[in-house]
């Protein structure tokens, strides 16, 4: 692999005659990335999460290179990716967006092809609401066609968290994400959709303790492991119980993300993983032990001044992530021998550089640097088009969902 000086010169010269900010991605290094996540998933179907992408082209190319549908970030985009021809797009949190919700009701190639997220009776209750205007307006009946009169399909969202402790001094370690837990909820919110006369389709089991954690310490790793021997636990008593409850077993099984694919794949009853932000490898996936991290998307600011010896200011920069703020929300450097400032960070128009040894390279005004978002998807919220880079050379530019008019959140 080139060192991150001979990349970022490469990049340079592809863009050399581009303003900036400007946004690339390496198609040899993402073609690779996905090649990898597949063969880390040894045969188990992987599902693109569009979140971490942002590029409906690089979507697609994931798609093409053999992962299998794609888990959507809000509705209307699950209905814009439908209505461009994407099939089987699972909606990765609940809607409550009541047009869209109706839109869904309405279309019958949207609700063949699109799955929503579900884990509280008030969601159900929605789209019920949703089928009950439509059927009352004849919208429906004027679009019949062959999935005419499908049922709406729903996924129940598990709590994946890790508990640890008894009563008020339990400690939980994971994200808040759905009230359902325990087998016996998870089985009567599946009742309740099917009496309401959706389609149980799946469970999402999404373990974020794993899956977007880099293995920085023991704690870390220990934790992962108690998470997965739990969650695989509960996992098989969960499948029981809504087999029970709606009478067969379920379709899909979602389960972990770029970081945990082996452990999540080869859990008992998983039928598909999800990744998008391993495509990319954006700069909190540095830490990963699991897989090798190979950087496909940056970002290029341009030098405008030089304030004082061993310092230079670029212009832009401040795109930081979402998350608890700190320092691993920022950007980090690719271009060698420079660091963000300790006092500014990155800017909201300028962005301050320090030199941090004297055998670096030497920047000056006018000059190209390189970084790297902390996250994956979000850095495209900040382009209307990445240019898409082969060697020094660009083979193709295309709009990110910003260019395409599209801001779902």
């Amino acid at each position: 692999m080139s060192s991150a000086a001979d990349t970022a010169a490469r990049l340079s010269a592809a863009t050399s005659g581009l303003p900036a900010p400007v946004a690339v991605v390496d198609l040899d290094v993402f073609d690779t990335n996905a090649l990898d996540i597949l063969k880390r998933a040894d045969g188990v179907p992987v599902r693109v999460a569009s979140k971490s992408v942002r590029v409906r082209s690089l979507v697609e190319r994931a798609l093409g290179h053999g992962f299998a549908g794609v888990m959507a970030y809000s509705l209307r985009e699950a209905l814009w990716l439908v209505g461009e021809g994407t099939r089987d797009v699972l909606v990765g949190y609940p809607a409550v967006d009541r047009e869209a919700l109706a839109t869904l009701a309405a279309d019958p190639a949207a609700r063949a092809e699109i799955t929503l997220m579900v884990d509280d009776v008030a969601h159900l209750g929605l789209i019920a609401e949703a089928e009950e205007l439509v059927g009352a307006g004849g919208s429906a009946a004027a679009t019949a066609g062959p999935a005419a009169g499908r049922p709406i399909q729903v996924c129940l969202d598990v709590d994946c968290s890790l508990r640890v402790g008894v009563g008020p001094l339990t400690a939980h370690l994971g994200v808040r994400r759905s009230p359902l837990r325990e087998p016996g909820d998870v089985a009567a919110l599946a009742t309740v959709a099917q009496a309401k006369g959706l389609a149980v389709r799946g469970l999402m089991f999404y373990e974020a303790q794993v899956a977007g954690l880099p293995d920085t310490s023991p704690a870390v790793r220990l934790v992962k492991r108690l998470t997965m021997r739990e969650v695989n636990d509960r996992r098989v008593r969960i499948l029981a119980a809504v087999r029970d409850a709606v009478g067969q077993e379920v379709e899909l099984v979602n389960a972990g993300g770029t970081g945990s694919i082996e452990v999540s794949g080869s859990a008992p009853g998983v039928t598909e993983v999800t990744s998008g932000s391993g495509l990319f490898t954006p700069g909190l996936f540095d830490g990963y032990r699991s897989f090798e991290a190979r950087p496909a998307a940056f970002f290029g600011l341009d030098v405008v001044r030089e304030p004082a010896p061993g310092w230079v200011t670029a212009f832009a920069g401040g795109y930081a992530a979402s998350g608890q703020a700190g320092k691993a929300r920022l950007p980090r450097l690719f271009t060698p021998g420079y660091t963000l400032s300790g006092t500014e960070g990155a800017g909201e128009v300028q962005t301050p550089l320090r030199a941090t040894r004297a055998d670096g390279s030497v920047l000056r005004t006018g000059d190209r640097v390189w970084l790297r978002h902390a996250k994956a998807g979000e850095m495209m919220e900040r382009f209307d088009q990445v240019h898409l880079v082969r060697g020094a050379e660009i083979t193709e530019t295309v709009p990110t969902y910003r260019g395409e008019h599209k801001n779902f959140g």
